[in-house]
């Protein structure tokens, strides 16, 4: 498959647009909670950071799809924009119907809506590995009902089908923009990739940062006692190979998150157990989807 092809193009947005479900966000099976489990919920200090980021990326990527010029780009774009809007709905409802503290998101579209989504897609990249790690972990450990965590998988399968989107759409675009833009392709990646990975740091480590904004690692802390790096890294990985590996494999995954979190993974395991801090996680068999860092894209 020649990427920036025209089969290219028919190949990842008719994929992206075949493997959309209809559902709403009231008519899911919401579980009645009560005692140790809603307190819980009540408890976590995300619920504001989490709907804010839900709430601005879907009239953001609805900008983006305005600016489209080809009809089945444009058209899957704005089924993403369209998903990251029942992302919001369904935050929204849960917020509602267990009394959450949220307050109501002010959503601005930015100025230039594409350079917005391409730093919010390669942000997307990062945070959907590190999510699809410790929301399994959370679903494992927590007191909550599993039918909570099934209406959120549709969530994850959706974050899944964004990233894979994205990443082809982004290559897609610059072999299109001619010869500069081709050759600029991985470093333009890289640059993305780097600024959206400063970002994340720099969330982690300032102490200063409001509680809960830094919403998929607090969030699993708080159903998660013993939460140590080799854990997340090893369930990152083994969940990011299992969710990505259903997609056609002539279509570009992102990889350097998963290469990142391998390198880190081998680090650690080479330490000294009192150093790294963690017990041994075991190791899920590897499947056919390949992490190894081969173009940052």
């Amino acid at each position: 498959m020649k990427l920036g092809s025209p089969a290219h193009k028919e190949l990842f947005c008719r994929s992206f647009l075949e493997g959309h479900r209809r559902y709403e966000p009231e008519s899911l099976p919401w579980p009645d909670l009560d005692g140790e489990p809603l307190a819980l919920l009540r408890s976590l200090p995300f619920w504001t950071f989490a709907l804010q980021a839900e709430a601005d990326a879907g009239p953001m990527i609805s900008a983006c799809a305005a600016l489209e010029r080809d009809p089945l780009v444009r058209a899957a774009l704005q089924l993403q924009a369209d998903e990251e809007t029942r992302h919001a709905g369904i935050l929204r409802h849960m917020i509602a119907r267990y009394a959450l503290h949220a307050d109501e998101p002010k959503v601005e579209v930015p100025t230039d809506a594409i350079e917005a989504f391409i730093d919010f897609g390669f942000e997307e990249c990062f945070d959907s590995f590190g999510a699809f790690g410790l929301f399994q972990l959370a679903r494992e450990h927590a007191l909550v009902p599993g039918a909570l965590f099934d209406i959120f998988e549709h969530v994850m399968e959706e974050e899944a089908r964004h990233i894979v989107f994205f990443i082809n759409w982004f290559a897609h675009r610059q072999v299109n923009q001619g010869r500069v833009a081709r050759v600029l392709r991985h470093p333009k990646a890289l640059w993305h990739y780097g600024k959206a990975l400063r970002k994340l740091v720099d969330l982690v480590r300032d102490d200063d940062a409001p509680e809960g904004q830094d919403f998929i690692v607090s969030g699993a802390s708080a159903f998660i006692d013993d939460l140590t790096p080799m854990l997340i890294l090893s369930r990152c990985l083994t969940e990011n190979e299992r969710r990505l590996a259903g997609f056609d494999r002539r279509l570009l995954v992102p990889r350097l998150g998963p290469a990142l979190a391998g390198l880190a993974l081998k680090v650690l395991e080479r330490l000294p157990e009192r150093w790294s801090g963690a017990r041994r996680p075991a190791r899920a068999p590897r499947d056919h989807v390949d992490v190894a860092p081969a173009h940052p894209s």
